[in-house]
């Protein structure tokens, strides 16, 4: 080996390093302004239910990957540039189904034809109140 060879490893770490730095949430904070909550960076599964005069779409049921979560809104990552007002986000936890009414509030491109779909996070919903819910399983 020679004695003053470039180390491979190092480009790596350099280029992830300027990627963390560029969309770390802190960073992204001076830029917009502190927010009034703090959001955590969290991937998790959730089937995403749109909602039509408060009706469920089935026929429109997809899944997408939460990108930022806080207790008041979240964000998702979709492959397109899907935007329904209102939803119903299905989460799986310990076993059980849970179901949250939401109001997207913004969609934004990321890059590489991902978007990046906020919504306000509005009230638990109970599968006996809307009996389509319970066919919802992941």
């Amino acid at each position: 080996m020679r004695l003053f060879q470039a180390r491979k490893d190092v480009a790596v770490q350099t280029f992830i390093l300027k990627l963390v730095n560029n969309n770390c949430s802190e960073l992204q904070q001076l830029v917009e302004g502190p927010r009034l909550e703090h959001r955590v960076n969290m991937s998790v599964p959730v089937v995403v239910i749109p909602l039509e005069k408060n009706q469920p779409q089935m026929d429109r049921v997809f899944a997408a990957v939460t990108r930022e979560i806080a207790t008041a809104g979240l964000s998702l990552v979709l492959s397109e540039p899907r935007a329904p007002d209102e939803v119903i986000l299905a989460f799986r936890w310990e076993g059980d189904m849970y179901f949250i009414k939401a109001k997207a509030v913004h969609l934004n491109p990321m890059g590489a034809g991902f978007y990046q779909l906020g919504f306000r996070l509005l009230e638990m919903v109970h599968p006996s109140d809307v009996p389509e819910l319970k066919k919802i399983r992941f």
